[in-house]
């Protein structure tokens, strides 16, 4: 099985600040993960072409299952509000995390964690910084049909706000203790490399290689963490050409 996680930036490409479909339709396809966790989605959005691309990766992936779960209502950058639970999906556009399975799922979970106080600088688009409001934090839970290598799947994106991110990271920890296992957890964590795997106690961190940015990794931000031990074959950070992290790609061995 292969695993992966990718923080799309919306799929945006840095080098030339477009966004395409096409672009981020091959780069998804190049991963060639059997799941894939998504961060930055859009769906809808006026400035990523209106498209679902959950459902683009999927398709990337020749995958039958795939959700997104959105966090806001609105374009983070410009103008946004938390999702409510009288939102009807497709009315506005919307911004969350999303993930797809080659394998069945069996049920899906959503986790809400939360969100930061925080106002933040951070760089943007012109590389230069910005205050930013914390945005409101989920993850998503796939139960795998049998048989899998592992039991279940969650895909996440945690605060960038240090310290509250560890809160997250533990309270979703929590969430999914009695889904079955192995858990696997798949994010843009917003945390330095040996620390996710501090704060989850007990859990195995799969890869260790800077993530961030693209061009030249300096840091992890992205992680693949399991609740018990698992045989990993090749555990690398793949530069797709979309997006200003590189996606992480794990090999779990027969």
């Amino acid at each position: 099985m292969r695993l992966a996680t990718f923080n799309l930036l919306h799929g945006r490409t840095p080098a030339d600040g477009a966004v395409h479909a096409d672009r981020l339709h091959d780069a998804v396809a190049g991963l060639d993960a059997d799941v894939l966790a998504l961060q930055e989605v859009d769906l809808d959005q006026p400035r990523s072409g209106g498209v679902d691309q959950t459902a683009l990766a999927a398709t990337a992936l020749g995958a039958r299952h795939a959700r997104f779960l959105p966090a806001v209502v609105g374009t983070p950058g410009v103008a946004w509000r938390p999702v409510r639970p009288d939102d009807v999906p497709g009315a506005d556009p919307t911004y969350g995390i999303g993930l797809v399975s080659r394998h069945p799922v069996a049920a899906w979970r959503a986790v809400p964690l939360g969100t930061s106080p925080a106002v933040l600088p951070l760089l943007v688009d012109a590389r230069r910084p910005a205050l930013v409001r914390d945005e409101p934090r989920v993850a998503l839970a796939a139960v795998l049909e049998a048989p899998a290598p592992v039991g279940t799947v969650v895909a996440t994106h945690l605060s960038f706000a240090p310290g509250f991110n560890l809160l997250q990271l533990a309270r979703l920890a929590r969430a999914v203790r009695d889904l079955p296992g192995p858990v696997v957890v798949l994010g843009d964590l917003n945390m330095p490399g040996p620390l996710a795997g501090a704060v989850m106690r007990g859990w195995h961190p799969l890869v260790r290689t800077p993530t961030f940015p693209t061009e030249r990794p300096r840091i992890q931000f992205d992680h693949v963490l399991a609740s018990a031990p698992l045989p990993v074959a090749d555990a690398r950070a793949v530069a797709t050409g979309v997006s200003d992290h590189r996606a992480v790609v794990v090999e779990l061995a027969r």
